[in-house]
């Protein structure tokens, strides 16, 4: 064998497995980006009116599963409807909940995770906690999501669909009459992405509640493989497949960088420990980034197993600082109900409640987004 046969040959074997490499890397996007409209068939009948609050994943011994009574949260009186985002291409199917009784005068949008929609109780009961406290409350669904434009049934991580974020957030301006300054934005998991994303890009949102999302997709996509029983060396090649294939770039915008424009806006970071899908060093990575756009904020660790149930399993706990917040956040008055205002980041009181769980399994589950 000559040496340029020798080399031939081993470009070969590297052109091969380069080759093999770019595969699994498409194959990790395909998969790994692909929604299913409609909530993926889950929460079928959910409505403000009429949830059930659930958590977990019944098929996943990796997460506690279990559901409680949502009487208290229920929202009656509802609108459905029809939302531009700032793509013009790009129409959202949301519910709209005028505030109860007496209202304050205060909106906050709420946004779900991946492969979601305005269904799911991660959302619904958050914004249940806010309607009775006298805010009005939007429930969107993002693009490819839900009962909203189907675009290309991928995820882009939030790098494009802060932009419906932010057409949700102009038509509660436009339409219903709030002023920026009294209008916040919810982000659950994913959703908290394009929430932080879309307040880097929009300096008039007010304030922002994410709770569980990711600092940073490099981070995120090498622990999601892990997460999925993926070798975590793929991470690379479906970043460039991304590109490559569907055209998007997850590191064109990112939370973390989104945070360091914040100048100063209220920002509220919680997050499970452990959380065994998006990890919690999430948390002190946003807020790091936060610090250098001039807020101050210390992650609110719940302890709590699995992604995003937090909020169920603390749910007096979460409500009170959700509420006082938003409240503090958009200008209104301490609250006059003998509640305290607990700073960011103080672990759950002894007064918190945590709901005795029904482990009867139902079809409904909570969002692993």
């Amino acid at each position: 064998m000559t040496h340029r046969t020798a080399v031939l040959g081993m470009l070969a074997v590297a052109g091969a497995a380069l080759a093999a490499y770019a595969a699994a890397g498409a194959l990790v996007f395909l998969r790994g980006t692909r929604v299913k409209p409609d909530c993926g068939g889950r929460f079928a009948g959910f409505t403000p009116a009429a949830f059930t609050a659930t958590w977990g994943d019944p098929a996943d011994s990796r997460i506690p599963f279990g559901q409680f009574d949502a009487t208290a949260y229920l929202m009656p009186g509802y609108e459905t409807v029809s939302i531009p985002s700032r793509d013009p291409a790009i129409t959202m199917s949301a519910w709209f909940v005028p505030a109860a009784e007496p209202a304050n005068g205060r909106a906050v949008l709420m946004i779900h995770g991946y492969g979601s929609c305005k269904r799911d109780p991660v959302v619904l009961l958050p914004a249940g906690m806010l309607h009775r406290h006298g805010f009005a409350v939007l429930l969107a669904d993002l693009r490819d999501n839900g009962d909203s434009t189907i675009e290309d049934g991928r995820s882009a991580g939030g790098t494009d669909d802060f932009r419906d974020v932010l057409g949700a957030w102009d038509w509660l301006i436009a339409e219903k009459g709030f002023d920026p300054s009294d209008i916040g934005i919810f982000g659950g998991s994913l959703g908290a992405n394009s929430v932080l994303i879309a307040m880097g890009e929009e300096p008039r949102v007010a304030a922002a509640w994410e709770d569980s999302g990711w600092s940073n997709a490099k981070a995120a996509i090498r622990e999601e493989l892990a997460f999925r029983r993926y070798p975590t060396w793929l991470a690379p090649a479906a970043i460039a497949m991304a590109r490559l294939i569907g055209g998007v770039d997850m590191g064109s915008r990112s939370p973390e960088q989104a945070l360091r424009r914040l100048a100063g806006r209220p920002l509220a970071i919680v997050h499970g420990d452990p959380d065994q899908r998006v990890l919690t060093h999430h948390a002190f990575d946003l807020a790091a980034a936060a610090r250098e756009g001039g807020v101050a904020v210390e992650p609110w660790i719940i302890p709590s197993p699995g992604h995003t149930i937090g909020m169920f399993l603390f749910t007096d706990e979460y409500e009170r600082r959700l509420v006082d917040f938003f409240s503090a956040g958009l200008g209104m008055p301490a609250p006059k109900d003998g509640r305290s205002r607990a700073p960011d980041g103080q672990a759950p009181s002894s007064s918190s409640t945590r709901p005795s769980p029904s482990r009867r399994r139902t079809s409904a589950t909570s969002s692993l987004s």
